[in-house]
């Protein structure tokens, strides 16, 4: 089966959200799920990171090399996976190879994202990687002059987006819950909340 890897600097940098977009559910993840993914934190050069105008997410567009980016660098991730988050990002997005760097993790216990607190001057880079992105491409108007924080989403919008009534923070999730439902296939591999195996692992149980 390919796998992919991708480089995530907004709302999918929070594993529920990711969870609830390529598994169908934000809470109901086995390990095993989780082993299948492997989280680092990574920068990414020569972009900048803007919020999006009366939304809870960012976008990232070209700057000069100067301009970084912060985010998580998943691999493991399958082609149904790729599906999915091409619906959830939607149309004002393009999914883009790009080259990202690995950086040393803080060890905060945060599921490979490592410390999204340190500063930009104490990053410290390794592994140059190749992934996929999603770039803004619906011009920059719809875009605020400032940056988009992490922080500040998990402490103030992270329980709309994973809590039980997410499908309301964002139509993207109802997006691909609706294209999963009208599949003929299982485009997850098996792997979503009512995938083959999915449902083979909670009958093992």
């Amino acid at each position: 089966m390919p796998s992919h890897t991708a480089f995530f600097y907004g709302t999918l940098m929070a594993p529920p959200i990711l969870h609830r977009v390529i598994w169908g559910s934000a809470r109901n993840v086995s390990d095993v799920q989780k082993a299948q993914l492997h989280v680092r934190p990574a920068i990414l050069h020569g972009f900048q990171r803007r919020k999006v105008r009366y939304a809870d997410y960012p976008a990232i567009i070209p700057a000069d090399k100067s301009t970084t980016v912060r985010g998580t660098l998943v691999s493991g991730l399958t082609d149904g996976d790729i599906w999915r988050l091409d619906i959830f990002e939607g149309t004002d997005y393009k999914r883009e190879k790009v080259k990202v760097r690995v950086l040393a993790q803080g060890g905060k216990g945060n599921e490979g994202m490592g410390d999204l607190s340190q500063r930009e001057e104490d990053n410290v880079e390794g592994d140059e990687i190749e992934a996929e992105v999603y770039v803004w491409i619906s011009g920059e108007e719809p875009l605020e002059s400032q940056e988009w924080d992490f922080a500040e989403f998990v402490k103030e919008k992270m329980s709309r987006w994973a809590g039980v009534s997410a499908a309301a923070a964002d139509q993207g999730f109802q997006d691909v819950d609706d294209a999963v439902a009208a599949s003929q296939e299982d485009p997850t591999g098996g792997r979503g909340a009512n995938g083959d195996i999915t449902r083979a692992l909670e009958e093992s149980r």
